[in-house]
């Protein structure tokens, strides 16, 4: 078999091997070299390469909870045109959704989140891209093509990155410029009039000085959902998404690196479906109501979604005797809007019953924002080889943006600022304490202000301000050639946030205080059976004190920042995977989460329409004192595999399969029979032929293959509305690699 095929079923295999390890320097660089860049023997799992630590590693010698989603699972996963929220439950423990539709996803890692689906939200969870933080929900949802490797990284990693990280970190490196030529394309058409195109080209411009890569990602669906209102049919569903990146690198000499990129984004399409009534009252089951093809609108415009983002980054770094400089410059944009019939069917309280069944008050809403963002980081890092290295660096974050809100019929609309203002000095160390031990520990003091005010009418201005040290201490020991342990405490916290939503409907912003999290974790991994076998597995438990919720929805369709008491969880990640034989590999990871919100006191408002669980006080509210973190399953788990069957010397063709899990889900703050959703999953299956030693690839694929019908969230301040995944969808794709 051609070495060219090994490294197509590597990267394939790789797909999502999810293990424990320890944040903090691994062994010495000369060291790492020889482990992260040697290449598996025939039958071996190949090695996961990280970048936990701001550098390449082996994912077995550093102390981080992790899962590794590299090219070949991310191709997979976004070939039916799907969106940033495809990346919930491919790694065990991380939870995505929106109620935005294609932008503003809202992040969970080990049930740490945030609810809230306001344009401003601030979020425990930091997606970065290629080393640069995307605060605003909206600038999250850039989509993810072109990629090296997603790393989801879980618990708080407040020294190295430390911006709002408490919960964790979801990482993509996207592709560099190198001097070898270049050309990658992938095509597909599926069902729904979708089409995927995904390309890239790159090389040398200058021989040994200067390379060059432009990608770009077309992601298009027809028009597929009718209006039963209206009597249309498919009017409503489609969208069209563009991406590029272009990236430039210079290399005058060995140690200067500097890489340029620009990246933009143009999405024309639809924001969530909303499905009134779906929920019969004392049930969390879809009942009659619910036709996946249709929906029941007198309003929203045709539910429209429409955003363009704009990225610019500045990457230089170098190497100095003992150090390596490193300088990250950016400056993003995001501009756009969304607009949604909210109560998801037609009719009021005064008309006859009909449609999806009785709606109180109609509600048709637009959100918009126009936002900058810029930051700057500087770190500089040791490269010698003795027994103790370090980094230290400071970072700048500001941030400016407006966001209206405009109901067609109520509220008028209504302009807020949002501005935040951060900055933050770190840094790490970890030491050798003998051959098979290593501690680490770190520190990083931040300060973090933001400033609120409305435009046009009374300003009602906010100002909220604190700073924190946040640390995280571990320890690494090697057992034996095959398996590690560690131990590891950390702390982390999430600054101050302003919630002005409720401006537009005539109240207060709302202010939610710092959070603060601690953190404990212990964990193995290991290699066995002449590293075929792949075991890994973390215990966890954390406690934070004052977390930020958001009490959204109720009778007053209010969006109200909180601080509980405290919050507690605790739980286990086991991950493992499976060298079969040669050409079938098997991963398995699951993990299990148990949150609770510690505050006898703290009482929320609820739906009028559904049948609420909890205790109510005096006045009504649902005393919430034990319940779950919103939107965090206690069960999560992810199965892939993949088998080939190699033609000839050069061709192959294979069979992969991916399946996520996510157990039984509350929704809101409150507990109640309708909107705590039942265990749910997805699978995709991908059928194909790769030829000329992987430089082609014809394949079948489905994803949601079994056409499940899962419930993602709800509306309940009108009625009992929910929105649900995306449909199955079938195609073909055809690509080359050359």
């Amino acid at each position: 078999m051609s070495h060219r095929i090994r490294s197509v079923r590597a990267a394939w295999a790789s797909s999502t091997i999810f293990t424990a390890a320890a944040l903090g320097f691994a062994a010495p660089a000369a060291a790492q070299e020889s482990d992260t860049e040697a290449e598996p023997q025939a039958g071996e799992l190949p090695t996961i390469i990280v970048t936990a630590n701001r550098r390449e590693e082996n994912l077995q010698d550093v102390a981080v909870s992790a899962a590794i989603l590299n090219e070949g699972r991310v191709d997979a996963l976004f070939s039916a045109a799907g969106d940033t929220t495809a990346l919930a439950g491919t790694a065990p423990g991380l939870n995505v959704e929106s109620s935005n539709g294609r932008v503003a996803p809202r992040f969970y890692i080990r049930g740490l989140g945030n609810t809230d689906f306001d344009l401003a939200a601030s979020q425990p969870v930091s997606v970065i891209m290629d080393e640069v933080v995307l605060e605003n929900v909206t600038l999250k949802s850039f989509p993810i093509f072109d990629v090296e490797r997603v790393e989801v990284l879980r618990g708080p990693q407040g020294t190295l990155f430390g911006r709002n990280t408490p919960a964790g970190i979801v990482k993509i490196d996207t592709k560099k410029p190198t001097q070898e030529a270049d050309i990658q394309a992938s095509l597909s058409f599926a069902s729904l009039d979708t089409v995927s195109f995904n390309g890239a080209v790159g090389g040398a411009i200058v021989d040994d000085v200067l390379a060059f890569r432009v990608a770009t990602q077309f992601q298009r669906r027809g028009d597929w959902i009718s209006n039963g209102f209206t009597g249309e049919e498919d009017v409503l569903g489609g969208f069209s998404d563009f991406a590029v990146r272009a990236q430039l690198l210079l290399t005058p000499d060995d140690r200067t690196r500097v890489l340029g990129s620009v990246q933009f984004r143009d999405l024309d399409g639809s924001s969530t479906f909303f499905r009134a009534n779906v929920l019969t009252a004392g049930s969390n089951q879809l009942n009659e109501n619910y036709d996946r093809d249709v929906v029941f609108y007198d309003a929203g415009g045709g539910n429209p979604a429409q955003y363009q983002q704009f990225g610019a980054t500045l990457n230089f770094s170098h190497e100095f005797d003992v150090a390596t400089l490193t300088s990250i410059t950016s400056y993003n944009t995001s501009e756009g809007f969304s607009r949604g019939d909210i109560d998801g069917g037609f009719g009021a309280a005064f008309l006859p019953e009909s449609g999806p069944g009785f709606i109180p008050f109609p509600s048709d809403t637009q959100d918009s924002i126009d936002l900058e963002q810029f930051t700057q980081e500087t770190r500089l890092a040791s490269t010698s080889d003795g027994p103790f290295n370090w980094q230290v660096g400071g970072f700048i974050f500001v941030s400016n943006f407006n966001v209206t809100t405009e109901g067609f019929s109520f509220p008028p609309p209504t302009t807020v600022n949002h501005k935040n203002v951060a900055w933050a000095v770190f840094g790490q160390g970890t030491f050798e304490l003998s051959d098979t031990l290593r501690l680490t520990a770190g520190l990083r003091y931040t300060d973090d202000e933001k400033d609120f005010v409305r435009l046009g009418g009374p300003p009602l201005p906010v100002s909220v301000q604190d700073d924190q040290l946040s640390w995280d201490v571990s320890l690494f020991a090697d057992v034996s050639d095959d398996t590690s342990v560690y131990a590891k405490v950390a702390n982390a916290f999430r600054g101050p946030t302003i919630q002005g939503r409720d401006v537009a409907f005539f109240a207060n912003p709302s202010v939610a205080q710092s959070e603060t999290i601690n953190s404990f974790e212990v964990g193995f991994k290991s290699e066995l059976a002449d590293r075929r076998v792949r075991l890994n597995g973390a215990v966890f438990y954390y406690t934070v004190d004052d977390p930020q919720f958001t009490a959204v929805g109720g009778a007053g369709n209010l969006v109200q920042l909180i601080n509980a008491n405290e919050g507690e969880a605790w739980g286990f990640e086991l991950d493992t995977a499976f060298q079969i034989t040669p050409d079938f590999l098997v991963t398995l990871g699951v993990a299990y989460n148990d949150t609770q919100i510690n505050d006898d006191t703290l009482a929320v408002g609820t739906c009028a329409q559904c049948t609420v669980t909890d205790p109510l006080n005096a006045g009504g509210f649902a005393l919430v004192d034990g319940n779950p973190f919103p939107n965090a399953p206690e069960w999560s788990g992810d199965f892939t595999a993949r088998y080939g069957l190699p033609v000839g010397d050069s061709g192959e063709f294979f069979i992969f399969t991916d399946w996520v899990f996510l157990g039984e889900t509350n929704f809101f703050l409150y507990e109640s029979l309708e909107y705590n959703a039942g265990s749910r999953f997805e699978g995709g299956l991908k059928i194909g032929y790769a030829g000329n030693d992987g430089q082609w690839e014809v394949a079948a694929f489905a994803r949601n293959i079994t056409d499940e019908d899962n419930i993602l969230g709800g509306i309940d301040f009108n009625n009992n509305t929910a929105f649900v995944n995306e449909p199955r969808v079938i195609g073909v794709s055809f690509s080359v690699d050359y």
